[in-house]
């Protein structure tokens, strides 16, 4: 029968782990704005500035430094999302030996490339880690390489509680608690070893993904649970099934779990740039999606706590999605869908109205129109909100003045696809002229132009969308009969904003046209 490690076998293996051959002693710094606004003193461990951007090195590391020389003659091989790869892959150069490293088809491309800059083989299989790790087995037997296991393995599980060691030197302080974001279970069975050991009475809180929860749930079902599929936008933590000797420490040690969505994770990464400008991957901010979410639920201040950034590998074109996602994730920004009667002045009253919502003055973030009722119009619209809980009020308030409003705040297809799906050709743009207009992002811009308008004159499409410029980009369809040619050149110079006239534009026929 197997021998488990006692806590001070794990203490001391983190002690004596050999991880700073090419491991740094990350910071352990303050995120004054983030501890300001939640009234609790907030400390981000910089696993992100590893040579790696991960803390993943120093479990791959300490693992391979322990091997005998005829198995890093040998060679060696590892499953992994990405950063347990580039820890291995660095590792291996640094050691001397080959290093195979098996990828889901889905990491990003950034790791991959950081994967064979350092000289690893790189084989791409299947969805997620769990299909990786299978293939990884088979060939590893097959070649007569050494696993290296990302996290179900004492060496690598002692390599990633040296953080934890590293962060009760750095803050010798009172410490509530520390947030650790779990995949498989290494880092945190490593951290919670260590602290456990050395300082008990500081928590150690599990935070997964509302869709990759399968610790939680092992937790709660005291057994191993299999997921049958993990969402990918955390693809550092998308583990479909957590190790044997990661779930015996993490139940017997840790002291709660959270579960974070993609909205507020993305608002993580947002408040992880605004204090640090950085960037973290999302696995990299689930522990402080998780602090924000510990403090509205527990009300505390006057605490301290302390988040691992566990990594900062992240595509670029991601940020698109991330940048879309974290006003809505902080409820900085309500999504509504409005009806307005389908008559001349109704958008003008509906924008007034705006203006003078309770509270104080808005920016419309978002303003989708296309017209298609001859009785009805169904605007999309997002603005900014003062803070959490806003929408539904707002939406309520929308209804009392005539505008019957839908709050789709929280609504993912609004989120993900119809904000973006407005539109369409209409048998009732009748004399549509289409235009791209450049507006100066204030307030008062779009009344002006509403106030320039002719009286004759109807907006048959709208669609802007904040973009956190100086200037916001807005295309228009007004319904101008022809005979008000001339009318029509004066208004666009009285405006005075650039504009290009897209009437013409192959697209528009083809799209929008009918």
């Amino acid at each position: 029968m197997k021998k488990h490690l006692q806590p001070e076998d794990y203490l001391k293996k983190i002690l004596t782990a050999r991880v700073y051959d090419v491991a740094v002693e990350s910071a352990l710094e303050p995120a004054r704005n983030l501890s300001r606004r939640l009234h609790n003193k907030v400390f981000l461990k910089r696993e992100d500035q590893q040579p790696v951007f991960s803390f993943k090195l120093r479990g791959a590391y300490n693992k391979m430094a322990h091997l005998a020389p005829e198995q890093l003659e040998r060679g060696v091989i590892c499953a992994s999302a990405g950063n347990h790869a580039q820890g291995v892959a660095l590792a291996a150069h640094k050691l001397g030996t080959r290093a195979v490293i098996v990828m889901p088809v889905t990491t990003p491309q950034v790791k991959v490339e950081a994967v064979k800059a350092l000289g690893g083989e790189v084989v791409l299989h299947g969805d997620s880690y769990s299909d990786a790790y299978e293939h990884a087995s088979a060939l590893c037997e097959k070649q007569q390489l050494t696993f290296v296991h990302p996290f179900d393995d004492p060496d690598v599980i002692a390599g990633q509680g040296t953080i934890a060691m590293e962060i009760l030197r750095q803050h010798q302080g009172p410490l509530h608690a520390v947030f650790v974001a779990i995949g498989g279970g290494g880092l945190i069975s490593g951290v919670a070893s260590y602290i456990k050991a050395v300082r008990p009475e500081i928590k150690v809180i599990g935070v997964q993904m509302s869709d990759s929860d399968a610790m939680t749930r092992s937790v709660a079902a005291k057994k191993r649970v299999t997921l049958g599929d993990v969402g990918l936008f955390s693809d550092g933590t998308a583990v479909k099934l957590v190790g044997e000797e990661t779930f015996r420490l993490t139940r017997d040690l840790v002291d709660g779990y959270m579960l974070v969505d993609t909205d507020a994770v993305c608002a993580a990464i947002k408040d992880v740039f605004v204090d640090t400008r950085s960037i973290v991957e999302p696995a990299g901010a689930l522990a402080v999606a998780a602090i924000k979410q510990y403090v509205a639920e527990h009300k505390t201040r006057g605490e301290t706590y302390a988040a691992i950034l566990c990594g900062a590998n992240m595509n670029f074109d991601r940020l698109r999605f991330v940048a879309e996602r974290a006003e809505v994730g902080e409820e900085r920004e309500a999504l509504f869908a409005v009806t307005i009667p389908e008559e001349r002045g109704s958008f003008r009253r509906f924008c007034e109205l705006i203006g003078t919502l309770p509270g104080g003055a808005r920016n419309v973030t978002a303003f989708n129109y296309r017209i298609s009722d001859e009785q009805q119009a169904h605007v999309f619209v997002g603005l900014t909100t003062h803070g959490k809980g806003e929408s539904g009020r707002i939406a309520a308030n929308f209804t009392r003045h005539g505008f019957q409003a839908l709050d789709l705040t929280h609504d993912e297809l609004a989120k993900e696809h119809v904000r973006h799906m407005v539109g369409g050709p209409s048998p009732l743009a009748k004399d549509e002229r289409l235009l791209r207009f450049v507006f100066p992002e204030r307030p008062g811009a779009l009344m002006k132009f509403l106030s320039h308008m002719r009286p004759t004159w109807n907006i048959s499409l709208f669609h802007y969308r904040n973009q956190g410029a100086d200037y916001g980009r807005i295309l228009v369809g007004l319904q101008v009969p022809g005979s008000e040619e001339k009318t029509f050149k004066t208004f666009l110079d009285e405006l005075g904003y650039p504009h290009v006239d897209e009437t013409a534009n192959p697209v528009y026929r083809l799209f929008l046209r009918n």
